[in-house]
């Protein structure tokens, strides 16, 4: 016959297998709980970098047809500016032929 101590015993041991899987399974769930708020954490980061990015992005391009509308503008000027010089050398050089 078994005597009380060792049935005792027994359930002891069973219960704090139970209680060991229970804690086990607890800090399984915190544990990836926390992963996932730190995955959302850094996904939310990365986001707003590359917002931050895409805007800058945007600004550049707003500047670069800012300049490329300036450029145009220049260019005509100076061609406007050469074909006077040309005209201006050519009355020159008819003056100096008039002359000699």
């Amino acid at each position: 016959m078994r005597n009380w101590g060792e049935g005792m015993n027994i359930e002891i041991g069973v219960l704090c297998a139970i209680i060991g899987a229970a804690l086990s399974f607890l800090t399984f769930n915190r544990n990836r709980d926390k992963g996932v708020k730190n995955d959302a954490s850094e996904s939310a980061v990365i986001r707003t970098k590359l917002d931050n990015i895409n805007s800058g992005v945007e600004s550049i391009r707003i500047d670069i047809k800012a300049n490329e509308r300036h450029v145009s503008e220049l260019s005509e000027r100076v061609i406007r500016v050469e074909e006077s010089s040309k005209q201006a050398h050519k009355r020159l050089d008819n003056m100096e032929r008039e002359s000699v």
